[in-house]
């Protein structure tokens, strides 16, 4: 019966990414557009589409290595990041032994590396927010990976990649004075070696978790819902929630948190073509009774993909790369006017 349950769990990976049209910038019609999803898929299973199927995935061709997720700038493609995360959660307690692995802290590894441990189909599924989280709960992190050049699921580049996804979480991280500790590297005679079996006391134990934790080794995916545009707060794809989540220990009040955004000057001209080309809708226009607008930024929501700044008819808006803590905890008044266009 177990074995059954079990074998369920790992029958439910799901290799494809959720696409959410609103948030892709050849939707929102953003200047410049984006086919970063396109040029990066190392497999040719991503293509670009008509308005309302922009991004198209054959799913004959994609091996869910989840390359094109890690690149995309406003989380319109995105895999769960809860088993992940979970995994190195539930990790960062347990001793080396106990786990069956030489390592201190968390360890995840691609599916092709054969190593022991909780696995990925590849690391191109990692992300900022997860090296950030891992650093917030203060768990040492590896990351393993097989032969790159050879592998069937991801790129031969993928350890660069990842080491850029290190890069940027440790940036945000800063502010917080405790960087991540992260190590890269590929996999060895002894990590093939481990196994890790799951007792049937420890399985049931874990059945009576929350139905979000993963009792599987390997990471299964679990198709993500469509999100529901009439409730603002999923308009954040749950990559940058989870950066907001992991400032911790909080930064001082007085430190610069990394958080590219836009700003804007007095070249504006009150149009309305930020507003519409955001992913996320993180800047708003709040119309005034009196004829006046007020445009706000949720900085928490913004994702940093510049499309505003691109888009912008006169060219008012300009990145601001660090922001006081205080700026997350309330809409910020990017611009004020007694006149609308």
């Amino acid at each position: 019966m177990l074995r059954g349950f079990l074998d369920q769990l790992g029958e439910a990976d799901n290799l494809l990414p959720r696409f959410t049209a609103p948030r892709c910038l050849l939707e929102r019609q953003s200047v410049g557009g984006c086919d970063a999803c396109h040029t990066t898929c190392p497999h040719q299973a991503v293509n670009l589409g008509p308005l309302g199927a922009s991004i198209q995935i054959d799913p004959d061709l994609c091996t869910g290595c989840g390359l094109c997720v890690q690149v995309c700038p406003t989380g319109a493609l995105e895999y769960g990041l809860q088993p992940a995360l979970q995994s190195v959660h539930d990790q960062r307690a347990g001793a080396p032994e106990a786990r069956g692995t030489g390592e201190a802290g968390a360890t995840l590894a691609c599916s092709p590396s054969e190593a022991g441990g909780p696995t990925l189909p590849c690391l191109g599924r990692v992300t900022p927010a997860l090296v950030a989280a891992a650093g917030a709960w203060d768990t040492p992190l590896t990351l393993i990976h097989g032969d790159c050049a050879a592998c069937p699921v991801g790129a031969a580049d993928v350890p660069e990649r990842v080491a850029r996804v290190v890069d940027e979480a440790q940036q945000l991280r800063a502010a917080t004075g405790r960087p991540a500790q992260v190590t890269v590297r590929r996999a060895t005679d002894e990590d093939r070696s481990r196994t890790h079996g799951i007792s049937r006391r420890g399985a049931f134990k874990a059945l009576l978790r929350s139905g979000q934790q993963q009792l599987a080794q390997a990471l299964p995916d679990q198709p993500l819902p469509f999100v529901d545009w009439s409730v603002p707060e999923e308009r954040t794809p749950q990559e940058w929630k989870w950066r907001s989540r992991a400032l911790s220990p909080a930064p001082p009040e007085t430190a610069g948190v990394h958080w590219p955004a836009p700003l804007v000057d007095e070249k504006c001209i009150d149009c309305p073509v930020c507003a519409n080309v955001c992913p996320t809708e993180a800047i708003t226009r709040d119309l005034q009774p009196d004829g006046g607008v007020r445009l706000l930024l949720d900085l928490s929501a913004c994702t940093g993909c510049m499309a505003c700044l691109h888009s912008c008819p006169p060219g008012a808006i300009y990145a601001q790369d660090e922001w006081l803590p205080a700026a997350f905890r309330a809409p910020i008044l990017l611009r004020e006017s007694d006149r609308v266009m």
